[in-house]
């Protein structure tokens, strides 16, 4: 595929170097532009795959540039470069981040072959997994269309495999959906989930996905393979104080064991009373099932958080993986993650891991097991299956 990328860089020997970079590369449909502005207006009236802008410019500098652009209607990815310190570029990603941009890579100057070569292959994850035509997140789907989707069985259960880093086997796969819609063909959880959450199904959504996960592995059990199995599950359903007892009958009414299921508490939402949270997660590891911590290092996750719950597990968030390859902080703070999880018991896992130099800086630091597109998207039970019977994952 060929990418159209907008180079936003106001010194002119610096544009036809990156020009010749990424035509050197390959891949990639080049345009340039001087002024930061204009290139606002450019994304406005033309589509791009790909914007790389410079942080330091007259007109509008790199921060001021990615605040306008947040608000286009579909903002493309965006690669960053600067010749200011490493930190600076990391907190100006972090910018890009929260304002729901997704950020392809941070580059300090000099740019180089490499660094365009890893937009490159960022742009083919992205492209494989649908990432590059984003969908409308809210309003596009009606409480009644998302309902009949549920009971048709058309948002489903696929799962994204679990690698363990000490012998290289698939040792356990995440539960995420996908809505097999029959105009608007595969849908992401990003183009229905936001509908969903506001439809209040996030429940009857949890329960579809659980059952869809014990029938899985009840297929995967007849070829031989106990696979355990992780499931988000929204905090604020803690809230009811008879979603633990369901979950549980509906896992012994399968003959299925509790503790082949882990929940991952997401931070899209809270208990409106503390004791609520406390109560359900305490429960939840009475009755045997497992219990992650997900996105550490993100958000609302914190130290006090993670030794006051009984969780099992800590999913070490992406935003400390992508990019540690070249930035040694984001190293240090993912070793630092990696260690504080082992020395509590915890079984680590590194989430979003895209490169092979990522792997190596995720196993450096000692996690036990790696989940990711390099490893393999997420894919339906069948497939899973074939992944086992092959165990055709790096």
């Amino acid at each position: 595929m060929i990418y159209r990328v907008l180079i936003v860089e106001d010194h002119p020997f610096q544009h036809q170097h990156l020009a010749q970079l990424f035509r050197s590369v390959g891949g990639f449909d080049v345009a340039l532009q001087a002024d930061a502005n204009l290139a606002i207006e450019q994304l406005r009236n033309q589509a791009y795959h790909l914007v790389v802008t410079d942080l330091m410019m007259p007109q509008l500098d790199g921060v001021q540039f990615i605040q306008k652009m947040s608000l286009l209607p579909t903002p493309p990815a965006l690669g960053l470069m600067t010749a200011a310190s490493a930190r600076v570029l990391a907190g100006v990603g972090k910018v890009a981040e929260n304002l729901g941009i997704r950020l392809a890579g941070m580059i300090s100057k000099p740019v180089q072959a490499h660094h365009v070569a890893a937009l490159r292959r960022y742009m083919d994850s992205a492209c494989a997994q649908g990432h590059l035509q984003p969908r409308s997140c809210s309003g596009g789907h009606s409480a009644s269309a998302l309902t009949r989707a549920l009971q048709a069985g058309e948002i489903q259960a696929w799962f994204q495999p679990k690698k363990s880093l000490l012998d290289g086997r698939i040792v356990g796969a995440e539960a995420l959906a996908r809505w097999l819609h029959p105009a608007e063909g595969l849908l992401l959880p990003r183009a229905f989930l936001p509908d969903l959450e506001a439809a209040r199904l996030d429940l009857p959504l949890l329960c579809n996905m659980l059952e869809q996960t014990l029938s899985a592995q009840s297929l995967w059990a007849a070829e031989g393979y106990r696979l355990p199995v992780s499931i988000n599950l929204p905090t604020h359903l803690l809230d009811r104080p008879d979603l633990v007892d369901t979950l549980h009958r509906k896992v012994r009414g399968r003959g299925a064991d509790p503790r082949t299921i882990t929940f991952e508490l997401t931070e899209t939402s809270t208990t409106r009373r503390s004791s609520d949270y406390f109560a359900g997660t305490c429960r939840l590891r009475m009755m045997g099932f497992g219990l992650a911590q997900d996105d550490f290092g993100k958000g609302y996750s914190s130290y006090s958080n993670l030794i006051s719950t009984p969780f099992t597990e800590m999913k070490i968030d992406r935003s400390l993986v992508s990019g540690c390859a070249c930035n040694p902080d984001m190293a240090i703070a993912l070793a630092s993650a990696v260690h504080l999880g082992r020395a509590l018991g915890l079984v680590t896992v590194a989430e979003g891991v895209e490169t092979r130099e990522e792997l190596e800086v995720v196993r450096k630091a000692q996690c036990h097991q790696v989940q990711g597109f390099i490893i393999s998207p997420a894919v339906d039970r069948d497939n899973m299956l074939y992944l086992l019977n092959g165990q055709s994952v790096e």
